[in-house]
């Protein structure tokens, strides 16, 4: 399983729409073939800040999503609201208590 975390800063008159897209575009994400879970944050001391947090089968399941249509028009939608570059790390659990 991998886990994917994408750290998000947006122009803070942008925060409603960029909601309002994830609103939109969350079940069709998370019904994109091996996304077994979806959520998304928003950081309590700066809420300009938000993160998306996704569990995917196999690498190969979020690289089929990062190359569909959904996430390049939902990214570019996304990325155009930003006030800064998005950070991601793709990760693997190694331990669980």
């Amino acid at each position: 399983m991998i886990t994917r975390i994408v750290k998000m800063t947006f122009q803070p008159e942008f925060i409603i729409q960029f909601q309002q897209l994830f609103e939109e575009r969350k079940e069709k994400i998370r019904n994109m073939p091996g996304c077994i879970y979806l959520e998304l944050l928003q950081e309590v001391k700066d809420g300009n800040v938000f993160f998306t947090y996704s569990n995917w089968e196999a690498e190969a399941d979020l690289e089929y999503y990062r190359n569909s249509e959904l996430f390049k028009d939902t990214w570019q939608k996304t990325k155009a609201l930003f006030a800064q570059k998005a950070e991601a790390w793709s990760m693997v659990k190694r331990h669980e208590l």
